[in-house]
């Protein structure tokens, strides 16, 4: 049987590309990378999509705000309305919001925001690990794997999800109803920050749209998809399993707690797309 095919999209000031493209091969799927200077109707051949973290234009104006004018985003947006799904991670995720695809209650309509991260003494660019898990109501097509808190590094520097539209901001109060949230080790809800690295609204991490099949998520389950990759000193099981696993290599190249949310491309090969 041939193997979905995932396009990993880059514009200008993207660096994640690589290290995204090499997940998507693990988790079965064939991934190519379409720049933004390549016909955009080529992305009709493709059953999925991943937009990659970096500074796409510089995050000038506001970080994604250049790139999600692109004639690559409008032809991802009607590819999307045929129910295929797209990824954002980082600055992927500022292009999905600032494009209207996230949350996308309204086609073309910005509705939310990626603001400055709010942290007490501080301001601009963090990075830590942090705990994420997912709202058992809140369904979408990435994170259905998700069972238990998983860790990924969070590196930005406007990660704050932020809307002014009250009944918006409303449907996410409940952590059940939440795609991705901040949490502990245990995957009790994060208030504040360290656990809360943002200020983010509900201590939202993520924001589908498109009824699920579209993701706006800020860490980078890339830099988290292999057990060697996470911290020995993590609290909680993911640094049990990293700790248990220091002496042994065949272990540490076992799935990482990035891996639950990045597998639901191999979704894509039972879907019969192209």
């Amino acid at each position: 049987m041939s193997r979905a095919q995932v396009a990993v999209l880059q514009f200008p000031g993207l660096n994640c590309e690589t290290e995204s493209l090499r997940v998507l091969e693990r988790v079965g799927v064939d991934a190519a990378l379409v720049r933004w200077n390549e016909p955009a109707s080529r992305l009709t051949e493709f059953a999925g999509f991943f937009i990659p973290g970096g500074w796409s234009y510089q995050d000038r104006v506001r970080a994604g705000a250049i790139a999600s004018k692109s004639a690559l985003m409008d032809a991802l947006t009607r590819e999307v309305e045929k129910g295929k799904p797209a990824l954002g991670i980082c600055n992927g995720a500022q292009i999905l919001v600032e494009s209207g695809l996230v949350p996308g209650r309204e086609t073309g309509r910005i509705e939310m925001g990626l603001a400055h991260n709010a942290i007490p003494g501080r301001e601009g660019y963090f990075s830590r690990w942090v705990f994420v898990n997912a709202g058992e109501r809140a369904s979408s097509f990435f994170t259905e794997n998700i069972r238990e808190p998983i860790a990924l590094p969070v590196a930005h520097a406007e990660g704050r999800f932020l809307t002014r539209d009250v009944a918006l901001a409303a449907t996410y109060a409940d952590p059940s109803d939440r795609p991705l949230y901040y949490c502990d080790a245990e995957g009790a809800p994060a208030d504040r920050w360290p656990l809360l690295p943002n200020g983010s609204l509900h201590g939202l991490a993520g924001v589908s749209g498109m009824d699920g099949q579209v993701l706006a998520f800020m860490p980078h389950p890339e830099r988290s998809a292999w057990l060697w990759q996470v911290p020995e000193d993590l609290p909680g099981p993911w640094g049990e399993r990293r700790r248990a696993a220091a002496a042994d290599h065949r272990k540490l190249e076992q799935a990482g707690p990035g891996m639950e949310l990045l597998r639901a491309f191999g979704k894509l090969n039972t879907r019969g797309a192209s």
